[in-house]
């Protein structure tokens, strides 16, 4: 599975508002500087986090975006579903029906053996993001990290 390079933002930015001070917001400018991103590009995707209740947006000159609850309760799969939703990557088109080698159709009674293991792939996959919390990805970075941010971001740390 590949996902968009769009997905690597979202992650990165919502871990980076995560080390902000409570209530604190970075405008889409300012994260887009600090990774060097298309703003505009950026923008929409950080709206989409808004839309999905992962993040919070504020208008006006101190305005900007934040966390739309506490890290503890924002996990990686919420924020992977916000932008590119929530859809199996992978589809059965029952093509052992097709072809030279079909197999009739009594014999496809059950589910493609195939399905049935990307489906469990990507439960597997959908429960591990889930229990990663923006809260437990703050807890390994280097404790320098924070206070980095904030003045990069010209925040008091």
């Amino acid at each position: 599975m590949k996902l968009p390079v769009s997905t690597e933002w979202v992650l990165h930015c919502a871990a980076t508002l995560a080390q902000l001070a409570p209530g604190a917001t970075a405008s889409a400018a300012q994260l887009a500087a600090y990774y060097d991103l298309p703003q505009a590009y950026l923008a929409k995707q950080l709206q989409a986090l808004v839309r999905a209740g992962v993040l919070a947006a504020t208008t006006g000159p101190r305005g900007g975006f934040r966390l739309g609850r506490p890290a503890a309760e924002i996990t990686l799969l919420q924020i992977v579903e916000a932008v590119d939703g929530a859809a199996a990557p992978y589809e059965c088109r029952e093509i052992r029906q097709r072809g030279r080698g079909a197999l009739p159709a009594e014999q496809c009674q059950r589910t493609c053996v195939l399905a049935e293991k990307m489906a469990e792939a990507h439960q597997a996959w959908r429960a591990s993001l889930a229990g990663v919390t923006l809260a437990g990805i703050l807890d390994e970075l280097p404790a320098t990290a924070p206070a980095r941010t904030r003045s990069i971001l010209g925040q008091a740390p």
